[in-house]
């Protein structure tokens, strides 16, 4: 197959969504397939063998100049202009001005490809990829979870107003900023149920894409990720007292606020350290939770880390924490999972699928509670036997089911249904 996969933005090393652009593209070059990724920025990175076709954005959100006033040179086209308006409004432009991009793109490029497979863009200008008149070419997706998920978090989180110190009130909306940021998934909900066929990362994904989403169920596959063979145990011994998350910090989904405040309350008769692998906002949430909590000179950050780097870092921990509110799959999980490190992680989303049955490969604790978040890692630091069973147990786990070649098997398989779906479609109308 000749496949044209399509990633709004596929950065690299944060979040899943680069590192599953690089890893299923990987493996299916080596079933015999081409593949051909269409990005904007940030740009993923790949491997021999898979081609990077660019689709420059304005790239209003490049990290230290977030929401840019680009100079009237950088304008290309009316596109351009679109995507400035609509970030200045509020709203997330990026999904929307992306599929307008590369739906150009391929309407020239018809010829080279068998089937165009989109990552979770979701825009409605997609949907003209089947058009004949347009591209003529058959489109699937994979929707990792539906961002309604996440939107419902933070609007939970989000307050309307808060008083000012002294005694005047400064009003603030922003629930009214999160709707607006939001807004793309009107597209995304347009365009989902009409899509030939949709590949979800686990069950708990696919009855969330069915609800939210109102995805025919018989539309969907699902298929397991992958862990790639460098997350292996440490060869070094581990940290005594580390404990480890890896999650955007000031993201409500990822529940960081819930582990501080577990964290605060072990150190008070422990002598701990938290590491976070992410980059904070300067002066966000994150930032003033820990002065709040006083506990900065117990908790790090790290970030811009070599795969090498990462793997040494996950496998020096005693044992790490995904407090998540919700994931369509976490895969931080599974790699943790097979460095061997213990886990005490939240039961939310899909969570549970990766770890499998409680208390054999991970402690598993509500979303949210924070004493029994705290009650889990003080039980588990204090039992060095049980975590070298559930480490030995967590890397059985992702050795059995997670498997990058696998994944591009299956969905190969899938898009190999739709390709012959689409021509005999296509073959009834001529």
């Amino acid at each position: 197959m000749r496949i044209a996969m399509l990633s709004y933005r596929s950065k690299p090393h944060v979040g899943g969504q680069g590192i599953y652009i690089r890893r299923l593209t990987r493996e299916l070059v080596a079933l015999g397939h081409t593949v051909e990724v269409f990005s904007g920025q940030p740009y993923p990175e790949l491997d021999e063998g898979v081609t990077l076709t660019k689709v420059p954005s304005l790239d209003l959100y490049r990290p230290g100049d977030e929401f840019r006033n680009p100079r009237p040179s950088e304008y290309r086209d009316l596109v351009d202009v679109e995507e400035w308006l609509t970030m200045r409004s509020g709203a997330f432009p990026e999904p929307l001005t992306f599929s307008k991009r590369v739906v150009k793109l391929l309407r020239s490029r018809r010829d080279d490809f068998d089937i165009v497979f989109d990552n979770q863009t979701l825009a409605t200008p997609l949907l003209g990829i089947e058009d004949p008149a347009k591209v003529g070419l058959p489109l699937a997706a994979t929707i990792h979870h539906p961002i309604t998920m996440d939107r419902r978090i933070e609007l939970a989180a989000a307050v309307w107003a808060k008083r000012k110190a002294g005694s005047r009130w400064r009003f603030e909306l922003p629930k009214i900023g999160v709707w607006r940021w939001y807004s793309f998934l009107t597209q995304q909900k347009r365009t989902a149920p009409q899509l030939r066929r949709v590949i979800v990362p686990s069950e708990s994904s696919k009855r969330d894409v069915v609800r939210e989403f109102k995805v025919d169920p018989e539309r969907i596959e699902t298929i397991l990720l992958g862990v790639d063979d460098r997350f292996v145990p440490p060869t070094e011994p581990r940290v005594p007292g580390r404990i480890l998350a890896m999650a955007s910090a000031d993201a409500p989904l990822k529940g960081i606020s819930v582990l501080l405040e577990a964290f605060a309350k072990l150190v008070v008769e422990r002598d701990l350290e938290l590491v976070l692998v992410t980059k904070p906002k300067e002066g966000g949430v994150t930032e003033k939770l820990i002065d709040q909590l006083g506990i900065a000179g117990r908790v790090s950050f790290a970030n811009g880390l070599t795969d090498d780097e990462l793997v040494a870092l996950m496998g020096s921990a005693e044992l790490a924490c995904v407090p998540s509110l919700y994931e369509g799959f976490s895969l931080p999980t599974a790699e943790l999972m097979a460095c061997e490190t213990p886990l005490v992680v939240s039961r939310a989303g899909a969570i549970p699928e990766v770890v499998g049955p409680d208390g054999l490969c991970a402690d598993v604790v509500e979303p949210g509670d924070v004493g029994a978040l705290t009650t889990a890692l003080a039980a588990l630091l204090d039992d060095p036997a049980r975590r070298a069973e559930m480490g030995a147990a967590g890397r059985r786990r992702v050795k059995e089911l997670f498997s990058w070649s696998a994944v591009a098997a299956s969905t190969a398989e899938v898009l190999e249904d739709v390709i012959a779906e689409y021509k005999a479609e296509t073959a009834e109308k001529a």
